[in-house]
């Protein structure tokens, strides 16, 4: 049988305020009628992120604090493979995080939970959990995001005209042809 992938469990919030890319987000209007959240964009900036992040290594989990949201009741969904969850009324997204540590740990399942709350780093610790800073996650996402624009414009720079697309034995009649030789 084979094993599930790591669980990789994300303090939403505490990442989005660790980093410019998220708060830099928040407050601009996300399109969507009706919807007034000023922290919209920037969680779906980091799920986004976040996927990328997880690319199959883990089975990755983001948990929002609603008890402060403009709209508490907000859905917890599954986007881009990565779960949402927004803690219930009355409950606080660290101990959300505290219960899915211990459900993956019941499972003998690995862990990695990135926030940089001190408290949820002292009480989800142990075996077989990794304890991951959000600022290295943030460095990480920022790596990512450079390589992509990186390979992006090397792409777009790449075999631009005919010319530059035919190999050099037709390239070469060719430049004869045209008296180039």
């Amino acid at each position: 049988m084979a094993r599930p992938a790591e669980l990789l469990v994300v303090d939403g919030y505490n990442v989005i305020h660790k980093s410019q890319r998220y708060m830099g987000l928040v407050d601009q209007p996300s399109g969507r009628l009706g919807d007034t959240d000023p922290f919209d964009r920037a969680r779906q900036l980091l799920i986004a992120d976040v996927a990328a992040y997880a690319q199959g290594r883990y089975e990755a989990v983001v948990v929002f604090d609603a008890a402060g949201n403009v709209s508490p009741e907000r859905p917890n969904l599954t986007v881009a493979g990565v779960r949402t969850v927004f803690s219930p009324t009355g409950e606080d997204a660290d101990s959300v995080i505290e219960r899915l540590v211990t459900e993956a740990r019941h499972h003998v399942r690995a862990v990695t939970v990135i926030t940089s709350d001190n408290t949820i780093r002292a009480t989800v610790g142990g075996v077989p959990v990794t304890r991951v800073s959000s600022d290295v996650l943030i460095a990480d996402v920022g790596a990512i995001v450079e390589d992509v624009r990186a390979a992006n414009e090397e792409r777009n720079h790449q075999h631009l005209t005919l010319e530059d697309r035919l190999d050099p034995k037709t390239r070469q009649k060719l430049d004869r042809l045209l008296g180039r030789l």
